[in-house]
């Protein structure tokens, strides 16, 4: 489509778009407000450069697009429980998402996105990538299509369940809530293709950290074709690379790419402050 209130340039082929002429600080018009929506839609995960937002005006343009997440398990912001801080400081070695992932897929209802603010970052390093579960999808043969068309996978949040939570304080600067690891977060059920609500396409919906096996099927039946999906979504061909400079903000839709932070500067603090609109049951 094209756009007469912002400026959208990709910067792979597979996703991810810079937005231009726009300042978050202000309220958007609801052309504006479309234009954005739409180049959220396109082009996965959307990129903002050189913004300057308080914690309220973050927390409003993430209300745009629904309810906000108030995470179950980590410390919020003081003051903000909406505003999940990610952190490393110099010392520590360890960092949140550095592994493939979608958000929260343990829940029945996962996140629709996550929107991510540049408070503080190294001079290098640190990047995030993104990865197009569309062209995960899309390029699958027809005979594997067909396969998982009708498998539903189970997820679960194991992954921050092996230690309790002063011993994972310990060692991230982002902290878990006191308690947090006597929070009960059941197994959940999800299709292992899902369809866009405002898209239409077709996606994987497996991630490593959560999805651990499929339904009526135990983890050792599961693995080997699990093992094969994981390695196929982070393709090198179905991702994007963003440079954080101070003052950027990433927007990512859940529903359709994964991401990873890249642990890469120790010794450099890197901070940032995150928002997640609510999402509803992938189908």
């Amino acid at each position: 489509m094209g756009y007469e209130h912002i400026t959208v340039e990709p910067i792979a082929g597979a996703c991810g778009a810079e937005i231009g002429g726009i300042d978050l600080s202000q309220p958007l018009n609801d052309s504006v407000f479309g234009e954005v929506k739409q180049a959220f839609v396109d082009h996965q995960v959307i990129f903002f450069r050189d913004q300057d937002i308080t914690e309220d005006q973050h927390k409003d343009f993430g209300r745009r697009f629904g309810t906000l997440n108030i995470h179950p398990r980590y410390v919020p912001l003081e003051g903000h429980p909406e505003i999940f801080p990610i952190r490393k400081d110099p010392e520590v070695k360890k960092i949140v998402g550095g592994v493939w992932h979608h958000d929260l897929t343990h829940l029945p209802e996962p996140p629709l996105g996550a929107i991510l603010y540049a408070l503080d970052v190294p001079p290098t390093g640190g990047d995030t990538m993104f990865s197009s579960q569309y062209l995960a999808y899309e390029t699958l043969s027809d005979g594997l299509k067909e396969t998982l068309a009708g498998l539903v996978g189970v997820h679960d949040n194991r992954i921050q369940a092996p230690k309790i939570a002063s011993d994972r304080n310990a060692e991230r600067s982002s902290k878990l809530r006191e308690g947090a690891d006597a929070v009960e977060e059941p197994e959940c059920e999800h299709p292992v293709v899902i369809t866009h609500p405002e898209s239409g396409r077709k996606a994987l919906y497996v991630n490593k950290i959560r999805t651990h096996r499929f339904k009526d099927m135990t983890e050792e039946e599961s693995r080997p074709l699990l093992q094969y999906l994981f390695g196929h979504t982070e393709k090198p061909e179905f991702t994007c690379r963003f440079r954080w400079r101070k003052g950027s903000i990433a927007f990512w839709d859940n529903r359709c790419v994964m991401h990873r932070a890249l642990n890469d500067y120790q010794g450099h603090k890197r901070y940032m402050n995150r928002v997640t609109v609510n999402g509803a049951r992938p189908v």
